[in-house]
């Protein structure tokens, strides 16, 4: 007699890219005759994907073990079980602290086969590259490469992912003409470092070539989030330039812009060489947009640099930027430097740097009233739509908020994952509004 399989709810934490982890295990549990369900409730194993990259998200993984263990206490689940970045560190503490939990598994881009097995099914069908999209029907992720070789002192992403291993250009194309015939107008190309891919596969920086094969594809839109600025491939300059469907848009997380503590946290740059870059990237790209992430509360880092920090952003003036406070790691080469300052000034610093940057956000929004821009929209309620520009990401950028149309426009026919004109009729520092026409 054949064993009941579970129902699985997958409950993801973390980025995009367990987001893209997730969405290949639901596609290849189906394969092999497992069922996903939509709510916890109708489950009775929940899987949860981990993430471990700062104390913030671990405790939110911790929280969400703790009350998937509640549930099972209950008598509501039969089953918990926990696989992706903080399971892959700390599976030995976690074993020990919280034994309730049926299995453990490591990064969950390699688990999925010893999940199933877990689950006490097969796993005869082995799918390449194919995903069941857990984000809107319009927009994916195409994750390029998993690890990262870069010696970031503050980073244990390297501990949990390995090193980078690029995925084959070949196999890249077909998974991104997959997302395409499924209707996907917006690709996001990610990966620790988006800007290495290639060099362990080809002997070279391959991702011009890469972009401009995933252009030709058809897509509406192509973003690329995670470039690194050391050794950036400057040959994915004309590349964005040229080919229409490439956003003007690129992601780099610099982390800060004093010399002094980037040579700390082994980046590989100084101020200078971070503008001069820039410079470039704004000289060949006309109108290119640029989102950045910085860290603030490093260990070395004294107020004087954080004011030199707060300068750089005032200098450069990024048009999308988030801000984190510094989580010390083990075992990363920042960890014996220590903690030393505490909560209460790392959230200060924070609300300095980002209020800087409101200043420069608002400025750039403003000088785009009374234009029209092409929106994508992400969803629409109560007689409301929300949707992007060409120049921002899902999730992390501006929005354009839309309450109302021309005389010759209903918004009630507007469909989620449409595009429209939109004249941008106000702006707050990181919202637009607008119309449309």
């Amino acid at each position: 007699m054949k064993t009941r399989l579970p129902k699985i709810y997958i409950d993801t934490l973390g980025c995009s890219k367990n987001t893209v982890d997730s969405e290949l295990f639901v596609a290849q549990a189906k394969a092999n005759d497992f069922i996903i369900v939509d709510e916890v409730s109708q489950a009775d194993t929940l899987l949860i994907n981990t993430c471990g990259f700062i104390d913030a998200a671990k405790q939110e993984s911790i929280d969400h073990i703790l009350e998937g263990v509640d549930l099972k206490s209950k008598g509501e689940l039969d089953r918990v079980m926990v696989m992706g970045c903080l399971s892959d560190r700390y599976a030995d503490e976690l074993k020990l602290e919280i034994p309730d939990v049926d299995g453990y598994f490591g990064s969950s881009h390699k688990s999925i086969p010893e999940v199933l097995h877990a689950l006490g099914g097969d796993f005869r069908k082995e799918l390449l590259g194919e995903r069941t999209l857990s984000t809107p029907k319009h927009f994916a992720y195409l994750k390029i490469s998993e690890g990262c070789d870069n010696p970031c002192s503050f980073c244990a992403i390297p501990l949990m992912r390995g090193g980078h291993v690029s995925t084959p250009m070949d196999q890249l194309v077909h998974e991104a003409q997959q997302l395409r015939n499924k209707g996907v107008k917006e690709l996001i190309v990610i990966g620790q470092d988006t800007t290495y891919y290639g060099l362990d596969l080809y002997g070279k920086r391959c991702l011009d070539e890469l972009l401009l094969r995933l252009s030709d594809i058809g897509f509406d839109w192509i973003r690329l989030l995670y470039a690194y600025p050391a050794k950036f491939p400057v040959n994915i300059l004309p590349v964005i330039r040229e080919r229409d469907n490439i956003s003007n848009y690129i992601d780099m997380p610099l982390q800060h812009g004093n010399t002094e503590v980037l040579k700390s946290m082994r980046r590989g740059v100084t101020r200078n060489r971070i503008e001069e870059l820039i410079a470039l990237i704004r000289d060949e790209v006309p109108g290119i947009r640029l989102r950045t992430t910085m860290i603030v509360g490093y260990p070395s880092e004294t107020k004087e640099q954080f004011e030199d920090l707060v300068d750089f952003i005032n200098t450069v003036k990024f048009d999308r930027l988030g801000c984190f406070m510094y989580s010390q790691e083990d075992a990363t080469t920042a960890f014996p430097l220590g903690d030393p300052i505490s909560a209460k000034e790392k959230q200060r610093r924070v609300r300095e740097l980002m209020a800087a940057q409101e200043a420069i956000s608002l400025a750039k929004n403003e000088n785009l009233i009374g234009t029209q821009q092409r929106v994508l929209v992400d969803r629409i309620e109560d007689g409301t739509a929300w949707g992007r520009t060409i120049w921002d990401a899902p999730e992390v950028d501006n929005e354009v908020i839309i309450t109302s149309a021309s005389e010759e426009v209903d918004i009630r026919t507007l469909s989620v994952g449409e595009f429209c004109n939109v004249e941008i009729t106000d702006a707050e520092a990181f919202d637009l509004f607008g119309r449309i026409v």
